[in-house]
């Protein structure tokens, strides 16, 4: 796990981020020029990306609101969160309740630095630097202690990025190890990049590892992703392409091509 302490020595600017590529896309000002180049070369070969990142954005307010209304659960936890945008999941969770606690994980020192700037005034949500693959740290972590009691249901969150989990790590695993800490009634939520063209999965891969200085894992197929529910009760409609997953309206923007599509759904543990 990385540490905590954060300067602007500690981002290199010419690396680009999953994290600042993804705030791109977005359509937000926190990256920087090698971010926007990799995005444009990755647009090139997979052109649904931009749609693609919102309306998986749009997926995580959903979902997190569905908890939040329709479950009652009021802790989240999420791994590999990004950098803050509109409608991050603690203020849609706190609009519901707000004593709704959320503990926000990134191992990306510019999140830490905007995120903790964003919350300095909320003391029921918590930015942490660290490896999401780092189960033991993260639940130890005095800030996820401080906000986050595991004797009642929490939602753990993996919104788009197993994809950045190498198969050596597997991501699999993860899943268990974080549904193993769990009590009943909690949840998962999961969804990754995946594709069923080899082409597109050997492109992206390739070039995100290579964008990222090896910051990637894989694209990957739907049954793999199936794999991570395995033993779980999931939540209809079952596992979809995010876009699909309960929908409150029409007007979300349509991916015009399907080279890759953002895949997964909400898990309960009983």
């Amino acid at each position: 796990m990385q540490s905590e302490s954060w300067s602007p020595d500690a981002i290199d600017t010419k690396v680009p981020s999953v994290a600042r590529m993804y705030d791109f896309f977005l359509g937000g000002d926190d990256n920087y020029q090698s971010d926007r180049d990799a995005c444009e070369q990755l647009l090139k070969q997979v052109p649904s990306t931009k749609v693609l990142a919102v309306n998986n954005r749009r997926f995580l307010q959903r979902v997190v609101r569905t908890l939040a209304e329709d479950y009652g659960i009021r802790q989240f936890v999420d791994h590999g969160s990004g950098l803050p945008t509109q409608n991050n999941v603690h203020q849609v969770a706190q609009r519901v309740d707000p004593e709704s606690r959320v503990v926000y994980v990134d191992n990306d020192p510019i999140v830490l630095a905007h995120g903790r700037a964003l919350l300095e005034e909320n003391d029921r949500t918590a930015v942490i630097q660290a490896d999401m693959r780092d189960t033991d740290g993260i639940f130890g972590h005095e800030e996820t202690t401080r906000l986050i009691d595991f004797g009642k249901p929490v939602a753990a969150l993996f919104v788009s990025v197993m994809h950045c989990i190498p198969d050596e790590d597997d991501p699999a695993a993860l899943v268990r190890r974080v549904a193993e800490r769990l009590v009943p009634g909690s949840f998962l939520v999961v969804c990754q990049l995946v594709s069923d063209r080899p082409e597109i999965r050997k492109f992206v891969t390739d070039f995100m590892a290579e964008a990222t200085g090896g910051h990637w894992g894989r694209v990957r197929e739907e049954h793999e992703v199936t794999e991570y529910f395995n033993g779980l009760q999931i939540l209809e409609p079952g596992l979809v392409e995010v876009s699909t997953w309960r929908p409150d309206t029409e007007l979300a923007p349509v991916q015009q091509t399907d080279e890759w599509i953002e895949w997964g759904g909400v898990a309960r543990l009983v």
